[in-house]
């Protein structure tokens, strides 16, 4: 159980469970050797309904303190993540499969989006207009947009909880936050610590179990003004469709299909080790990892050399385990679906240079694979294979390159491999992407927005836009404020003085 990884278990509780009833219960299992860890309440639409309720009760108090008092509970939970980052980090590894040493990068991330937003919750600013008339001022203010729904990936379950509940704690929403069924340990945890810094109880709440349900339930809602969702582009239109009925802002980062251009006058050696930092990382399961590996002719038999001797290093196996690179797929759906688009692409011609199976150790273990020969009307070039396979295209000239980058409805994140400052900014003007990463495999950041174009969905998060996501603009008009002769007729005042 999950009480033998943590030296303070009490960090995983529900959030309010006092105020949230429990329908039953679901195992949460560890995807690398299918030990139950922990079961936890599936939450029904009654239960979503109380969440809410905690959420609301609780949007006036925490919205009426002061900036500054929100950002100092947000610096405590900073605190109190960074102290607990082992704990947490051996959570996120036993519930999501990711290597020990990623999962702690993972809880740095997330710790990462708590003290960036207490420093921004100070910084809501309005703005006074300059009036057109004497006798009046015109006032611009932000206010929280109220109660929030945060619907939260199993890729990264500690990062994409803080990622969405602090810059809405940090405006003055309250937050419900729902993790994915099968990794929703990292959320309570967090949460726990919320509470701990000193939030007050119902502002983050966090409810588990059918994810249909408990979307529906919080789309349907009136009083959840906002809701924030990272996922998948299926499960975004359908979100998008059950919130269009209360007219609910959204937040919506989907699925992606990164393009990884190196061109012929790259360091070819830095974009090997960019490749393998953007596609293997999490074993493949990134939105925003290389998804295709656009290569110039003229550099393809070094660069697929390179990066066939690299990906053969990386080591598979429990994240557990001391010097391990790549952990297990999340569940069979994922295995078979890496299996589909390998068999798809060999079957079309394409050559699997390393890798290509499930790893000896079993399960939902998959070799890191590289393939060659990939053309464009392949599976593992129109989807998002979310898995650790290397398709690689090769590519006459920057043309064909950035053809092929667009040629898709996703338009998340892209990458850039070259040494020519002004090929960089022709190259990255063209790229219909969000977020484009040059001479390197690694672009998120807490400091930077996160955000795509197309299907790719709407909204930043992150930076400067993460918080405005939250935040209402309210206009107030102020007048008779310099009484002149004549008496406060504005318009005898605008067109007389």
């Amino acid at each position: 159980m999950i009480e033998t990884m943590l030296t303070d278990p009490s960090l995983v509780r529900r959030a309010d469970a006092d105020r949230v009833p429990e329908e039953g219960g679901t195992s949460v299992v560890n995807p690398s050797t299918g030990e139950v860890l922990a079961r936890v309440p599936v939450i029904g639409a009654d239960g979503v309904r109380a969440a809410v309720d905690a959420a609301e009760d609780a949007l006036g108090p925490w919205s009426r303190r002061t900036a500054h008092e929100r950002a100092e509970v947000l610096r405590r939970w900073n605190t109190l993540i960074l102290e607990n980052r082992d704990d947490l980090a051996r959570t996120l590894t036993a519930e999501q499969g990711k290597p020990l040493r990623e999962a702690l990068g993972e809880i740095t991330y997330a710790a990462s989006f708590v003290a960036w937003y207490a420093e921004e919750a100070l910084r809501t600013y309005g703005e006074v207009i300059p009036t057109y008339d004497r006798d009046r001022r015109m006032v611009v203010v932000r206010e929280p947009v109220g109660v929030c729904a945060a619907i939260t990936p199993w890729n990264f379950p500690s990062a994409m909880v803080t990622r969405k509940a602090a810059p809405a704690l940090a405006a003055g929403c309250t937050v419900v936050a729902k993790p994915a069924p099968g990794t929703p340990l990292s959320a309570l945890a967090l949460a726990e610590l919320a509470l701990r810094a000193g939030l007050p109880s119902g502002a983050l709440s966090v409810v588990t179990g059918d994810a249909e349900t408990i979307g529906l339930a919080l789309t349907s809602d009136p009083r959840v003004r906002k809701l924030s969702f990272t996922g998948s582009t299926a499960v975004g239109r359908i979100l998008m469709r059950q919130a269009s009925a209360t007219l609910q802002r959204l937040s919506l980062e989907l699925g992606g299909n990164a393009p990884f251009l190196v061109l012929d006058d790259a360091d070819v050696d830095a974009a090997v080790l960019g490749c393998v930092e953007s596609k293997f990382r999490n074993s493949g399961q990134t939105c925003v990892c290389a998804n295709r590996i656009i290569v110039q002719r003229p550099v393809a038999e070094r660069f697929q050399a390179g990066l066939v001797a690299a990906v053969e290093r990386l080591r598979v196996g429990d994240g557990f385990e001391a010097g391990v690179d790549q952990g297990p797929l999340i569940d069979e759906a994922a295995a078979r679906k890496v299996e589909r688009h390998i068999g798809d692409a060999v079957a079309g011609g394409a050559v699997v240079l390393t890798g290509g199976r499930r790893h000896r150790l079993g399960g939902t273990f998959f070799e890191p694979t590289v393939i060659t020969g990939v053309t464009s009307d392949m599976a593992v070039a129109r989807e998002e294979t979310f898995g650790p396979v290397a398709p690689i295209l090769v590519v006459d000239d920057d043309e064909e390159a950035v053809r092929l980058a667009n040629d898709t409805a996703s338009g998340l994140a892209a990458y850039v491999y070259t040494r020519d400052v002004g090929r960089v900014w022709r190259t990255v003007e063209r790229l219909d992407v969000g977020m484009v990463g040059v001479n390197t495999g690694l672009l998120s950041s807490a400091f930077a927005p996160f955000g795509g174009r197309k299907e790719s969905g709407m909204g930043r998060e992150g930076a400067r836009a993460g918080i405005e996501e939250y935040l209402e603009t309210k206009y107030v008009a102020f007048a008779g404020l310099d009484p002149v002769e004549g008496g406060q007729d504005g318009h005898a005042q605008t067109t007389g003085r």
